[in-house]
């Protein structure tokens, strides 16, 4: 039997999180951090979160909030909003916890979560990751995930138009 009730709490305040992150340290754990606005969740998304996860104990997806979203990719996004779209990640057999930001980028909850593994998909080098100086001065490691082609959320909403 599955307890649904578990999966909302997969969605954390900043403050929650870190509270679970020091209980999973304390334990000798390690966890994953990915983020990103998944407004349409794809299968491009569902490859970078299970080769995220795979990089430790737990993995934690930092989640733009509506209003980030519409400052990164304009007026019309996102088309899904926050809570729709934390409900569907929490709902992700490989995604341990969800955190909402307000900011355009995730460093102030990099900064303060500190994770073990960030993993980026793209083609960034680690000097244009936002965070990655800070979880390497920490110990941690940066890795960066190709795209898999063809599946954007972009293309996707483009296709529907017409």
């Amino acid at each position: 039997m599955r307890d649904v009730a578990l999966i909302e709490k997969k969605i954390n305040t900043i403050d929650q999180a870190k509270a679970q992150i020091s209980a999973w340290k304390l334990a000798g754990k390690t966890f994953s951090f990915t983020n990103g606005c998944f407004d349409i969740l794809h299968p491009g998304h569902l490859f970078s979160l299970a080769q995220t996860a795979k990089e430790a104990d737990y993995l934690v997806v930092g989640l733009n909030s509506d209003q980030s979203v519409q400052r990164l990719k304009g007026p019309t996004r996102p088309i899904n909003n926050t809570q729709s779209r934390a409900i569907v990640l929490s709902n992700l057999q490989v995604v341990d916890m969800v955190v909402v930001f307000e900011e355009d980028t995730p460093l102030d909850l990099i900064k303060t979560l500190l994770p073990d593994v960030m993993v980026k998909g793209g083609d960034y080098t680690i000097d244009e990751i936002v965070g990655a100086k800070e979880v390497i001065a920490n110990g941690g490691k940066v890795i960066i995930n190709p795209i898999v082609a063809g599946f954007s959320t972009t293309q996707l909403i483009e296709k529907l138009k017409r």
